[in-house]
């Protein structure tokens, strides 16, 4: 790993409206900070929706009963969960706290509830990042919606009125806000954000300040040695 990175339990939260790009944006910033050794490990969440094409168990998404994830309430055995589109989505605390606990970097793409219910949990909040994803306009969200093909007319009228409110209500909490209206451009913007915060954690200050000690010791050595 780079010595300007240190893997120490930070926690990234990525969150926006649906349509907004947040998935493909975070599949592209975990790419490219692999190749700088900075990994961040993606918590795959629960949800009581049916799999769509393509997705995979365990990977996009670990699907389960709506009785299933009541018990996983009850239980307590969730970071943060929520009432989205009218099912149910979840974070295992067990896989999020246990990897944090072990020093390694964690990403979530999540629904603006979960990221606030986060945001209000202080422990967690001091090690977390809060990145909110915009679209650039709500005519391109509602194509974006119908290109996918997932939705019906009703559906995206839905999910359009819960833009409206997750835009205003997520400005109040959150770090960065990205505007994904170029792909590239906003993956840029979020890599940085997340090596911005990498850059300031507990771990990378302890970090400069022992380099400092070190720099200081061997200037001292160094005159020592040339003194005599």
């Amino acid at each position: 790993m780079s010595s300007n990175f240190h893997a120490d339990g930070t926690l990234f939260i990525v969150s926006g409206p649906s349509g907004a790009g947040k998935t493909t944006l975070i599949n592209k910033v975990r790419e490219q900070l692999h190749l700088l050794n900075l990994e961040l490990y993606f918590s795959v969440s629960h949800t009581t929706r049916r799999p769509r094409q393509g997705e995979v168990e365990g990977k996009n998404y670990y699907f389960v009963t709506n009785e299933a994830f009541r018990r996983m309430i009850d239980n307590g055995e969730f970071l943060e969960w929520a009432h989205v589109h009218e099912q149910l989505y979840g974070t295992s605390k067990m896989e999020v706290l246990s990897r944090l606990r072990r020093g390694e970097d964690v990403i979530l793409d999540i629904d603006y509830q979960g990221a606030r219910q986060i945001a209000n949990d202080v422990e967690l909040s001091e090690r977390s990042l809060n990145v909110f994803i915009f679209p650039p306009s709500l005519d391109i969200l509602e194509q974006r919606l119908r290109d996918r093909g997932l939705n019906s007319d009703q559906e995206i009228e839905t999910r359009l009125r819960k833009a409206i409110d997750e835009i205003d209500a997520g400005k109040e909490f959150y770090h960065y806000v990205i505007i994904n209206d170029d792909l590239a451009v906003a993956t840029e913007c979020l890599k940085a954000a997340i090596i911005a915060k990498k850059l300031q954690t507990k771990t990378a200050l302890d970090a400069i300040n022992r380099m400092a000690e070190r720099f200081k010791e061997e200037q001292h050595n160094g005159r020592t040695a040339r003194g005599h």
